[in-house]
C-alpha cells in the first residue's frame, strides 16, 4: 500500500503490479465505498490477466475515516497528483473507477493523458432524478470508453456514443457479481489498442 500526499491529505494506492505490464489501468471507488467492491475486484482482475498492472486509489476523504465525499474539484486534484505519482511513465493509461470514481476519471481523463476509460456503475442521474443529468462527463471523454452498468440501475442508464461501448449486466447499481463485471472488462481489454 502506498500512501501518496495530494493536495487534500494523503490517498492510499493498492498497487497490482505485473512483470513487463503492457498498459496500467487506475481505478477509484465509489462515494461511499472502498477499493474492494466486487466490480472494482472483477475489472482489476480482467486487467491483471490481460497483462496490465493495476493501481486501486483511496481518496483522501476515505483514508481520513469520512464517509461524505470531498466537493468534485478536491477529488479531481487528489486523483490528478495520485496519477502524477505512480509508477506508471513509460506506460500507455487507463483510468476509471465506479461510480463517483468513474466521474472522476471521465472528468480528468484529458488532463492525465488517459487512452482509455472505464466506468462501473456511471451514475447518469441522481435516482428518480433524470433531470440532474451527469451525461455530459461522459460525453466529454474522447477516448474508448467501457461503461458496465446494471440494468436495474436506478442511477440510469447512459446510451452508446461515438467513442462509448455499454455493457448491461443483471443487478443495480452495486454490481456483486465480479465475475460478470470481469468478463465484460476482459472483453473490451483484449480489442483494446492502447499503445
Amino acid at each position: 500500500m502506498l500512501e501518496l500526499e495530494t493536495p487534500h491529505g494523503i490517498a492510499r494506492v493498492r498497487l497490482l503490479e505485473v512483470e513487463s505490464a503492457s498498459a496500467a489501468l487506475v481505478l477509484g471507488h465509489g462515494a461511499g465505498g472502498g477499493i474492494d467492491s466486487p466490480d472494482l475486484t472483477g475489472a482489476a482482475r480482467a486487467a491483471q490477466e490481460a497483462g496490465m498492472s493495476v493501481a486501486l486509489v483511496e481518496q483522501p476523504y476515505r483514508v481520513a475515516g469520512r464517509r461524505a465525499p470531498a466537493p468534485a474539484a478536491q477529488l479531481d486534484a487528489a486523483w490528478v497528483s495520485v496519477v502524477s505519482q505512480l509508477p506508471f511513465e513509460e506506460l500507455s493509461l487507463i483510468v476509471g473507477g465506479r461510480s463517483s470514481g468513474a466521474r472522476v476519471a471521465c472528468r480528468t481523463a484529458a488532463e492525465v493523458g488517459a487512452k482509455a476509460v472505464l466506468c462501473l456503475a456511471f451514475p447518469v442521474h441522481p435516482p428518480g432524478r433524470p433531470e440532474k443529468s451527469r451525461l455530459d462527463e461522459l460525453d466529454g471523454v474522447e477516448v474508448p470508453t467501457l461503461v458496465v452498468q446494471g440494468e436495474r440501475d436506478p442511477f440510469g442508464l447512459p446510451p452508446p456514443g461515438p467513442n462509448r461501448i455499454v455493457v448491461t449486466v443483471p443487478g443495480t447499481h452495486s454490481l456483486r457479481a465480479s465475475g460478470t463485471v470481469q468478463s465484460a472488462v476482459s472483453d473490451w481489454l483484449t480489442g483494446l489498442q492502447v499503445t
